[in-house]
């Protein structure tokens, strides 16, 4: 398979996982209101997102670099909202 269309469909899967947590991170902030969101299923999958990102950067992979990066982003700040607002 060609690298480029490797590539392509790695970014195209890291565009659309990635942006999918941009809502959920709007309305947390907007609303400040966490009740069902699960601090640990939020903490376990930022775990998980850094570990991609990791992994990533050890294969020097920009659809796993940028996209765990962002994702993790979004998700810390759903996790420092959900802290705070509990």
């Amino acid at each position: 398979m060609s690298t480029i269309i490797a590539e392509s469909v790695g970014g195209a899967a890291a565009i659309l996982t990635t942006f999918c947590w941009v809502p959920q991170a709007i309305r947390t902030i907007r609303l400040r209101d966490t009740r069902a969101i699960s601090l640990p299923a939020q903490l376990a999958f930022g775990t998980g997102l850094a570990l991609w990102l990791t992994y990533g950067l050890m294969i020097a992979s920009w659809p796993l670099i940028a996209a765990n990066a962002v994702s993790l982003a979004l998700v810390s700040v759903i996790v420092a909202t959900k802290l705070r607002y509990g």
